[in-house]
């Protein structure tokens, strides 16, 4: 039974947050009231008529957005809330209340799927999955909002493996790989989104532009942004984040940093940029003893080849991004004019005409959006297509057509080893921008420290900060366990062949297909 507004309880946080988690987390639970979840009950209730909201939750790394995320993740959970994950939507019942929590790529998807919370991106939210009818009766059954079913061509063998899959692993689409089934049996397309959600949470919202907001704005009538003010903006909104152009009242800043981050030399590295009056060279000193006193910081005289396989080296500028993904390929013994199994991409769009919207939904819905990392596996079964595996995906192995530009040193035109007439288009991945590695995270970290030093140089700006600082807090918090900070320019040679062995693998991989041009 729901409580009477006059006497509404404050939700109460668990004990273990700081001063400033539980006060945002009792000014998220208040907005969320307001959507019919009270998480003090854990009761769903009317939805109080009003305007949309949004709110942003801020600070620094290490200040326990993700841990504050999760945990009003797990309570509105227990409230009997709904939760969308972008791979099966059932009816929607008017009694319900429902949540998605979304990241802007599948790396910071992933990360904080590891950590319990079933994340999925924001472009798989906008478009919904059509399912085949008979299929999607195992998908209602999954979801407990139907009987076991029975299909023809499926033994009650392979509807067990889909029902332990999912309950391992909250994954449609995944419970019915393991069932035996392919992509293309069970979807059969995308469609834009025209029934509204109800609360959305959006992790890594310093990478948000304007267009994203928008349609989220459309979707969600209840929007919380998690973000890291110190982070990079995206490019066109000259150094001014989403949650900037909210008013202060309605932005929620962590200012403290948490016990477990205590007595991190990275995070320590990360928060030190702050002081004013520390400059390049005084950085470097506390990189040294850092180094000197924690082996989670390394000081390195060459970037680690084998490391860029699956780590991509982070630099400032693109030439420096060519001249070491060359070397990289050099070292590796990848011919001039083609590629082996095990290097990484990334994906740097789709390269299709308008006509075919459909066919860029179904490539995007599966992974391949702008900014994703992606293993080459091999060539395909057709030609111009490729088997790739995209990191962070809930089913990663794709085969799908490609573009493939391979960028080389003082040349304007890059070689393509895999040209499709049109489909998915990639750079290679060995090392990126800085700017491209937000929302991403890796064990280990590179950073390029020559290129810092060039950026400090260069005496630029952003948002009245130094950009030298920007780039190195956003580089430095990439790095999960452990940094490398390369001084020299110069490369190690590898200590073991490029391959595919360390992948996980799925039963069945979706095949991506795009149309001829001329029909």
């Amino acid at each position: 039974m729901s409580l009477p507004q006059s006497t509404k309880m404050v939700a109460k946080a668990p004990p273990t947050f700081s001063e400033d988690q539980a006060s945002a987390y009792d000014r998220v639970a208040d907005i969320l009231r307001a959507m019919g979840v009270d998480l003090e009950n854990a009761t769903l209730t009317p939805v109080t008529e009003g305007k949309a909201q949004v709110l942003a939750v801020v600070g620094k790394a290490g200040s326990g957005k993700t841990m504050l995320l999760a945990s009003l993740y797990k309570d509105l959970r227990a409230a009997g809330v709904d939760i969308i994950t972008g791979d099966f939507e059932g009816r929607k019942r008017k009694d319900r209340r429902s949540l998605a929590v979304l990241a802007p790529t599948n790396k910071a998807a992933s990360v904080l799927r590891l950590r319990g919370v079933p994340a999925t991106t924001i472009h798989r939210i906008l478009y919904t999955p059509l399912y085949d009818p008979q299929y999607e009766r195992i998908a209602e059954w999954l979801a407990g909002q139907a009987p076991r079913p029975e299909v023809e061509g499926l033994t009650e063998v392979a509807l067990d493996r889909a029902k332990a899959f999912y309950d391992a692993v909250p994954s449609v689409p995944g419970a019915l790989a393991a069932a035996g089934l392919r992509g293309s049996d069970f979807i059969k397309g995308w469609k834009r989104r025209e029934e509204p959600l109800d609360i959305g949470f959006v992790d890594e919202s310093s990478m948000l532009d304007q267009r994203q907001f928008d349609d989220l704005r459309k979707i969600f009538p209840t929007l919380v942004l998690f973000g890291d003010p110190a982070q990079l903006a995206p490019v066109g909104l000259s150094g001014e984040m989403i949650f900037d152009t909210l008013g202060p009242e309605r932005r929620l800043v962590l200012s403290r940093i948490h016990r477990q981050a205590e007595g991190n030399p990275i995070l320590d590295l990360a928060h030190a940029l702050a002081n004013p009056a520390i400059g390049f060279y005084e950085f470097e000193q506390m990189v040294e003893q850092a180094a000197a006193r924690d082996d989670r910081v390394q000081m390195v005289q060459r970037v680690d080849s084998d490391l860029m396989a699956r780590s991509p080296v982070l630099v400032w500028r693109n030439a420096t991004r060519i001249r070491l993904i060359t070397a990289f390929r050099a070292a590796h013994g990848a011919p001039e004019f083609g590629m082996i199994a095990g290097e990484p991409l990334i994906c740097d769009g789709i390269e299709l005409p308008l006509k075919h919207r459909k066919k860029r939904i179904d490539l995007e819905a599966r992974g391949l959006i702008k900014g994703a990392q992606v293993i080459y596996l091999g060539p395909g079964n057709r030609d111009g297509f490729a088997k790739l595996h995209v990191v962070g995906a809930e089913e990663p192995q794709v085969s799908a057509a490609s573009i493939i530009k391979i960028e080389k040193p003082n040349e304007e035109e890059p070689f393509i080893p895999s040209a499709a007439r049109m489909g998915a288009s990639f750079l290679h991945g060995a090392a990126v921008t800085i700017h491209k590695a937000q929302g991403s995270q890796w064990e280990t970290v590179q950073v390029f420290a020559p290129d810092l030093y060039a950026a400090f140089q260069a005496g630029r700006t952003e948002a009245g900060l130094p950009l030298w600082k920007r780039l190195a807090y956003v580089a430095i918090t990439r790095a999960e366990h452990r940094l490398l900070w390369v001084v020299r320019n110069r490369l190690a040679r590898p200590s073991s062949v490029l391959g595919v062995e360390d992948l996980r693998q799925t039963p069945a991989p979706f095949a991506l297909s795009v149309p001829d041009e001329n029909n």
